[in-house]
């Protein structure tokens, strides 16, 4: 049996650090479907918990790292293929990743920090910044974008006969696409 050691990891201890923290609670998401404890996490580590609070001041910060690093796997454009394209690579990715990581979107939705939110942002923008959408159009189809997506995975989640896929977002997103062609054509008139 090992024996866990109480409070600050030792200076010589190479094994635990705050991304081996992450990386083993992405291990741990995976096989249940669920954020890990602190509990979980230091048991699978085989420290204290007080360990895992040297690195994260809290359970949130903990989180907020945690999630930001998934999100992170999505899709990063690339600003050499057409918007439509890319932005469904985008689209794609994040439904796949909320797919992947069950309880991610739940944690997402229920988190008061918006860094985790801010990644999708800046690469959407990214895809978007040269249709130069006016603002009230641009945040309207990112919020269009974003509840499609997210409502999609939950009924993803929900889908008991796994008969749903990441490829059925393409038709709505034919219409959201259509929508802020739609918008750029009358902001051109």
């Amino acid at each position: 049996m090992t024996v866990k050691k109480r409070g600050r990891p030792q200076k010589e201890s190479k094994v635990l650090s705050g991304e081996e923290i992450i990386k083993t609670a992405k291990k741990l998401m995976l096989t249940s479907g669920k954020i890990p404890s602190i509990r979980s996490l230091s048991a699978e580590l085989h420290v204290d918990a007080m360990a895992i609070y040297y690195y994260f001041k809290n359970k949130n910060v903990l989180l907020e790292e945690l999630t930001t690093s998934l999100i992170f796997e999505m899709y990063i454009p690339k600003n050499d293929l057409e918007w439509e394209v890319e932005l469904r690579k985008l689209s794609k990715s994040y439904v796949a990743l909320l797919s992947k990581y069950d309880g991610l979107l739940q944690t997402l939705l229920s988190m008061n920090s918006t860094s985790p939110a801010n990644v999708f942002i800046d690469r959407f923008k990214i895809i978007t910044k040269d249709l130069n959408l006016e603002v009230s159009a641009e945040k309207a189809s990112l919020n269009l974008l974003a509840d499609y997506l997210h409502g999609f995975s939950m009924s993803m989640s929900c889908d008991s006969t796994a008969q749903l896929t990441v490829d059925d977002v393409d038709g709505s997103l034919d219409i959201i696409f259509a929508g802020i062609n739609a918008s750029l054509s009358m902001s051109n008139q």
